[in-house]
């Protein structure tokens, strides 16, 4: 999925301010393979402007850090929930990947992408920012990226288990606030 979307910001030019080297890609399991719930997040590991931290009910806040093997920080994690993910099919797992994406701010500071209003996370309308996804993953795919990139995505959970006798990926614990004294 890395390869995926590091591919995909290369490609696309809405997505190009994303840097997935600072970006942490892992996965989480759901507890039941029902396909109600959520298929991907992206945890912005800043507040709001970038800022390190925030002031709730008078108390001053801060968020555990994620660092990638040389300790350099992540500004977001990425998680993909499975079975959930996988047993969705292709083009909506493209669609979710490039929602996802999204939602990392276009000054790329590890704060979400804010829009005006009360609905600040996908503007004023979801159908719109999930029609708008689709077109991106659609573009992304008229590109021709190397089928061998995002040929495992048509297969499902059960599929690739068997194909490859196990699926492996990245754990990364949830963020926690931190108070600051």
């Amino acid at each position: 999925m890395r390869l995926i979307c590091d591919d995909m910001t290369h490609r696309i030019a809405a997505l190009q301010h994303i840097r997935m080297d600072r970006v942490a890609v892992g996965f989480c399991q759901t507890r039941t393979s029902s396909e109600y719930g959520v298929y991907a997040a992206v945890t912005p590991l800043r507040f709001e402007n970038g800022s390190l931290t925030t002031v709730r009910r008078g108390q001053t806040y801060t968020l555990q850090r994620i660092l990638d093997p040389n300790g350099r920080e992540y500004l977001y994690l990425l998680n993909f929930y499975v079975p959930r993910f996988l047993n969705t099919d292709f083009k909506n797992k493209l669609i979710t990947t490039v929602h996802e994406l999204l939602h990392i701010s276009e000054r790329f500071d590890g704060d979400i992408r804010r829009f005006e209003g009360r609905c600040y996370a996908h503007s004023g309308s979801q159908k719109n920012y999930d029609a708008y996804a689709e077109k991106l993953a659609s573009l992304w795919l008229a590109m021709n990226p190397p089928l061998e990139l995002y040929d495992f995505l048509h297969e499902d959970f059960a599929g690739l288990q068997k194909r490859y006798g196990g699926l492996y990926g990245k754990r990364f614990p949830t963020p926690k606030l931190i108070r600051v004294k």
